[in-house]
């Protein structure tokens, strides 16, 4: 298992990168100052998480092993009494679920606010071509129609694993659901408020899914699927 250093180091990371991206995003689409994600610093991003990714991996192959040679192999009490699910996150290598709860959240974040400003730059690096695919359509509406959206997260209040799987192919799907609290709104070409209300705050619930080769040792999982709940 992993101590709780390691957790933290991990975390410190991605906030660290998540805050770069989004300095770079931005929050807020503005006319006159549009600051795309280049390949090149997406390029940079990602293989800082390669890294460190790499440094996990190998911090808890090591401490498998170690729990392996104690257990002789045997299931733990613990292992027999885990759910459906958790049983099924057991068997994708390294797994931690804090960890990847908590890179959903700011997977959340990082894509929609890549949606927002249309950067599919960015989007490509972390959704699969089926979903790219979707957002670009909604995007090349938008810019055609002079339309720019914006999404201010309040928090969320709530993100559960609801399911995992690993098909035939030894791909893993885990699906998450997002309770958060948003602020959305669209505008048209002279700034003007045409959906949504700058001053609401909406309470809302969606299901993301995402899928990694099990046996993969890219550290980032692709969005696969979205809907609302």
């Amino acid at each position: 298992m992993m101590t709780h250093l390691d957790i933290i180091v991990l975390l410190l990371v991605v906030v660290v990168i998540f805050q770069r991206l989004k300095s770079l995003l931005g929050t807020r689409p503005n006319q006159e100052h549009r600051v795309q994600l280049s390949k090149e610093n997406a390029e940079k991003l990602y293989n800082i998480l390669m890294k460190e990714a790499d440094r996990q991996q190998n911090l808890q192959n090591q401490a498998s092993e170690e729990e392996n040679v104690q257990n002789g192999g045997e299931l733990s009490p613990v292992d027999e009494e885990l759910s459906a699910t958790d049983k099924v996150l057991a068997q994708i290598p390294n797994f931690n679920k804090s960890i990847f709860l908590n890179n959903a959240k700011n997977a959340f974040e990082v894509i929609t606010e890549a949606f927002n400003r249309g950067d599919l730059e960015a989007l490509e690096m972390l959704v699969s071509p089926t979903i790219l695919k979707k957002f670009q359509e909604v995007i090349e509406k938008r810019s055609a129609d002079k339309i720019s959206a914006e999404t201010d997260f309040i928090c969320f209040d709530q993100t559960e694993i609801l399911h995992a799987q690993i098909n035939e192919n030894q791909v893993a799907q885990i699906t998450v659901k997002y309770v958060s609290e948003q602020v959305n709104v669209l505008r048209d070409a002279e700034g003007n408020v045409i959906e949504g209300d700058e001053n609401y705050i909406q309470n809302i619930e969606d299901v993301w899914t995402y899928e990694r080769a099990v046996n993969s040792t890219a550290p980032n999982w692709i969005l696969v699927s979205t809907k609302k709940s």
